[in-house]
Parts: C-alpha cells; sequence; structure tokens
C-alpha cells in the first residue's frame, strides 16, 4: 500500500532530508505541502494544514518540519483527522504535549513517531552491540557546530522553546540514550546571549546508573572543522563514536563507517510502524534537555550576531 505523506513546513530539514528520503521509498508518495512560503513542483501546495485538510486531496499522513513551538497544535490537528504523524526532532516543546499526542494517537488509532534521526547513522548499532556485556568506566560527548552554517536566519532556534544549543544537542542525546545505561543529570551550566532566550553553549555532568560519569560540551559555534563525537571508555578497551554517529572506532581502529542513511532508515521505520498499527513515542532526550533547563546554572553570554 502506497502511504500518501504530506509535509507541513518546507525549511532547511525538509528539504535536505524528508524530500529526498521520500522520493527513495517507494512506499511513500508526496501528495501535498503545506507552508506559508515555499512548494515543491507539481505538489499541490496549500499555506497551512487547515487549508489542505480542507481540501479534496487526498493523503494518509504527515511530516511535521515546523518550530517545535507550534508543532502541537498542527500535530493533534492531524491526529483528529485520522492522519499518521511523524514529529521531526524534536517531538515538541514540552514533554506535556508530547504526552497529550501520544494519548490522543493512541486513542484515534493512528501511528504517531518520534524521530530521533541521529540513532539511524551507520555506526550506532553496531556500538550498541560491541558496548554489550562491557562495563563502562567514562564517557565523553563533544557536539560541537556552526549555527550559522546549519541553520541560518533561523531566529526561532533562539526564542524560548527553540532549545538553542540542545537542537544538535539532542542528536547526541538521542545517541547516548540507546548506547548507554540509563544516567541522570548532576548539574549543567547554560550559556545564554544576552540578546536571546536559549543558550549557545552547555555543559552537562550526569552519571549513569552504575556510577559512571558522563561529561557532554555542546557548542552553537564551533567554526572550522564540526564536532560531533561520543567516546566511551570501557573495561574492554575504548569505543569512540564520530561524524555523528556514522563511524565507530576501536581502540583507534576504524571498524564501520558508511554513508549517510538516517533519514531513510527513518522513514522505513515509519512504513513499518504504520503497516503494525504502532506508535513508537520516546521522550528520553527531550528529558534530559528538560532537566538541564530545570537543574542548569545560567550565564549571560555575548549578544549573538549572525
Amino acid at each position: 500500500m502506497t502511504i500518501r505523506i504530506a509535509i507541513v513546513g518546507l525549511g532547511k530539514i525538509a528539504r535536505d532530508q524528508h524530500l529526498p528520503a521520500i522520493e527513495k521509498d517507494a512506499r511513500f508518495e508526496l501528495a501535498a505541502v503545506a507552508s506559508r512560503s515555499a512548494g515543491v513542483d507539481g505538489v499541490p501546495h496549500f499555506t497551512d494544514l487547515s487549508e489542505l485538510l480542507a481540501s479534496d486531496v487526498q493523503f494518509d499522513a504527515v511530516a511535521l518540519c515546523t518550530p517545535p513551538q507550534v508543532r502541537h497544535a498542527i500535530a493533534r490537528q492531524a491526529i483528529d483527522a485520522g492522519k499518521h504523524v511523524m514529529l521531526e526532532k524534536p517531538p515538541g516543546a514540552t514533554l506535556s504535549e508530547v504526552e497529550d499526542l501520544k494519548a490522543a494517537a493512541q486513542a484515534k488509532g493512528v501511528t504517531l513517531q518520534t524521530t530521533w534521526h541521529s540513532r539511524y547513522a551507520t555506526a550506532v548499532a553496531p556500538a550498541q552491540t560491541w558496548l554489550s556485556g562491557k562495563t563502562i568506566k567514562s564517557v565523553q560527548i563533544n557536539w560541537k557546530e556552526d549555527v550559522r552554517v546549519w541553520h541560518p536566519g533561523q531566529t526561532w532556534i533562539w526564542q524560548a522553546g527553540g532549545l538553542g544549543v540542545f537542537d544538535p544537542g539532542i542528536n547526541a542525546l538521542s545517541i547516548a540514550t540507546v548506547v548507554l545505561p540509563a544516567f541522570f543529570l548532576e548539574k549543567a551550566t547554560l550559556h545564554v546571549p544576552e540578546n536571546c532566550q536559549s543558550p549557545v553553549e552547555a555543559q552537562l555532568t550526569f552519571r549513569t546508573v552504575t556510577g559512571a560519569p558522563v561529561q557532554a560540551d555542546f557548542d552553537f559555534l564551533q567554526t572550522g572543522e564540526q564536532s560531533w563525537d561520543i567516546i566511551i571508555d570501557t573495561d574492554g578497551g575504548e569505543l569512540k563514536l564520530s561524524h555523528g554517529g556514522s563511524r565507530l572506532w576501536v581502540d583507534g581502529q576504524l571498524t564501520h563507517e558508511g554513508p549517510d542513511e538516517e533519514y531513510p532508515g527513518l522513514y522505513d521505520a515509519f512504513a513499518r510502524l504504520i503497516a503494525a498499527g504502532g506508535s513508537d513515542v520516546d521522550v528520553s532526550p527531550l528529558r534530559h534537555v528538560a532537566d538541564a533547563f530545570l537543574l542548569g546554572e545560567r550565564v549571560t553570554a555575548p549578544a549573538f550576531i549572525e
């Protein structure tokens, strides 16, 4: 069965990742786009989901690629209309919003998917396998990129609910929550520019349930080479996930690498969930971010100027 899917919010992530993944997967057909400004040639275009739902265009699912601050209302509208919903990360501005969507999807009998795309990076599954049965001694996460390159002109990311540096940092946490035992925040420092509401830099200290320290350093103003690394010291050697999880190193030797297949992996999972009549709603990465905002010490940083 072909899944007719509509994209709501046609920004950079939708163009760079969602459109190619949909085109690559024969189980999906792009039925419509709902966006205030942009469209796709040959595809019905609407200004918002309400206009799409009022039309005669037939579709089964939506991929929500809007900023997180407005995502709940749109997702609830889609669920109430009987549509399956893929939530771009982060799945909502708050944990309560996602819990409401989960309950609504279950009541309506539709699929809801939280899309932690970094978990589908090539080396993440092999890392899980290698770590199985080993004792973790310590973890260092370095997730540093340049917002001016990856999110040019996207002012929503600096507003309340936009997450700031946690927009990329949550990708690291999404990997950590599947390769590590349970871990909990002990302290955090959030560097918030004087003209913003969300941090541009953060240092987080966690401890696993087995007592291993986990240090995470996030920076949204990294210049030059970008850093997306997780280094795990164990009783069986050192594991390093680099390049966002696409390369796996064991004791300095490269053991796995591959192309970027994160979003094709997400769409494969979404199709399988729809076929099985299930959902996948995991808020663990977002919960760690919420803990950081709750527990973290805020430090004023210089004004952000793009």
